[in-house]
């Protein structure tokens, strides 16, 4: 008897202490720049959803991809592993390379919160494979609905629900946001969850939209940020940058929507609360739109050159890299926050972990840091440097490698990018004086500029020997 009352209060301390756990809502965009938000002070951007989101908890203003493009950022943010260590290092193709995928045997952060009792579900894009072990249930996710691709419709889109595809009518953005309100509202209300939902907005192709979401756009004529670029197409930057920011509302919209049914359901005090994106975006800058496998977008784009195509420019720009990254949660971050350490999106499964109260295995061998110190206030000994890849093997074959320093207060010092496949593509920038990447120093002859990228050379070679970079050996 006295056993099975050990045993009965062992099991109500369980149920408590996972009951005091905090629930995750953890949404990520696609393709989204953080100059998309009102509080970057973009005269254009309507997002009062998301700048309530940001007012009311932490704003990281120096979040970043490790690499800017969707496979393999979104594997980095559920492994806390490179790209080149799982072998996806650029956007998955399903028609040259329909059986590419994430290995079922590499960890993922969902599986660890599954494990500690959490319910775990994902909605949306998945664009990590095709193939029944390569499904989302496979990494700790007790649910999906979605899609397994990378592409789908803006609207009606085809969703695999219950496991069987089928096409739903409506928008897709709004669709899925119905599906994690309804997963919201069936949840076992016993335990704690850990809900992500995955926004295929704003990616290309941006409309249709709704009409109210349109309309602030419809006959707005747009900044833009760097007009006077030589032959840059004016009038095509500034039609996408109407139909992209009003995508980009649909999205405000839409989280929104989720934030009022956590205040509907009484969930509000005690669900953390993360967005951010898969990578960044241009639109204009620099004479490109699009993210790492950019794309020119001027009247007479420069020729082919063996392994670029005509009309491509891929590149490592803060653009492409630096995500919108907002983390509300209640009785812990101070609103209005701001942070401008570096952060990744290696770091969400250590941070992740900590959030919700579960060891880490050290045998894991994350390559990102746990954020929740920072998060606190501490910033002692935090290192600002950033290290970033891609090999983008599709629309232009490159190995590009890219080291970016900061100083102690996060503010931006120099960024060297080399590829190691086109090496006349190196480019050196002075991010203190040239935060837009203006000008490439790589051929300079200042001996202090010859200092520094002998320094960020050495510091990408010992990054790629750490992880074995399979460049190398080449």
């Amino acid at each position: 008897m006295k056993q099975f009352c050990l045993l009965v209060a062992c099991c109500l301390n369980c149920s408590l202490v996972l009951a005091e756990r905090p629930n995750l809502l953890f949404i990520v965009t696609d393709d989204q720049a953080p100059w998309t938000l009102g509080e970057s002070a973009n005269p254009h951007a309507q997002t009062p959803h998301l700048d309530e989101l940001i007012n009311s908890g932490a704003y990281l203003s120096n979040s970043f991809v490790v690499t800017p493009v969707c496979s393999p950022s979104r594997a980095s943010t559920l492994t806390s592993k490179y790209g080149t260590e799982l072998g996806i290092t650029d956007w998955i193709n399903p028609k040259v390379e329909p059986e590419l995928g994430l290995d079922p045997s590499v960890s993922a952060w969902p599986q660890q919160l599954q494990k500690a009792g959490y319910q775990t579900a994902l909605v949306g894009k998945w664009h990590l494979g095709l193939l029944d072990h390569q499904h989302p249930t496979q990494f700790g996710f007790g649910f999906f609905m979605g899609f397994r691709g990378g592409g789908n419709s803006v609207f009606a889109p085809n969703l695999e629900v219950n496991g069987h595809e089928q096409k739903l009518q409506g928008l897709t953005t709004d669709i899925l946001t119905d599906e994690a309100i309804r997963w919201l509202r069936m949840r076992d209300t016993k335990a704690p969850f850990a809900l992500t939902l995955h926004y295929r907005a704003p990616h290309a192709a941006w409309l249709p939209v709704r009409e109210e979401d349109w309309e602030p756009y419809a006959h707005l004529d747009p900044k833009l940020p760097h007009p006077d670029y030589p032959g840059l197409d004016i009038q095509k930057v500034k039609t996408m940058t109407r139909e992209y920011l009003a995508s980009v509302i649909g999205v405000d919209r839409n989280v929104g929507r989720l934030l009022s049914e956590l205040e509907v359901l009484k969930l509000e005090k005690n669900t953390i609360v993360i967005f951010t994106s898969d990578h960044g975006y241009n639109m204009g800058h620099n004479g490109i739109w699009h993210k790492g496998n950019g794309h020119w977008v001027l009247l007479d784009p420069p020729a082919a050159t063996d392994n670029i195509p005509r009309g491509q420019r891929p590149n490592m720009y803060d653009n492409s890299l630096k995500v919108p990254t907002v983390i509300r949660w209640p009785g812990v971050i101070k609103p209005g926050t701001q942070i401008h350490q570096t952060v990744s999106n290696l770091d969400w499964f250590p941070t992740l972990l900590a959030m919700a109260q579960v060891q880490q295995d050290d045998s894991l061998a994350l390559r990102g840091r746990n954020l929740v110190p920072l998060l606190n206030g501490s910033t002692q000994d935090w290192n600002n440097d950033f290290y970033a890849e891609y090999s983008t093997k599709h629309q232009s074959h490159t190995h590009m490698r890219m080291y970016r320093t900061a100083s102690p207060s996060g503010a931006a010092q120099w960024k060297l990018i080399k590829d190691f496949l086109n090496p006349n593509r190196d480019e050196l920038y002075n991010l203190q004086d040239d935060p837009d990447e203006t000008t490439n120093l790589i051929a300079s002859n200042d001996p202090q500029i010859q200092s520094v990228i002998k320094e960020l050379t050495e510091q990408i070679r010992s990054k790629m020997e750490a992880l074995e970079d399979p460049v190398l050996a080449d």
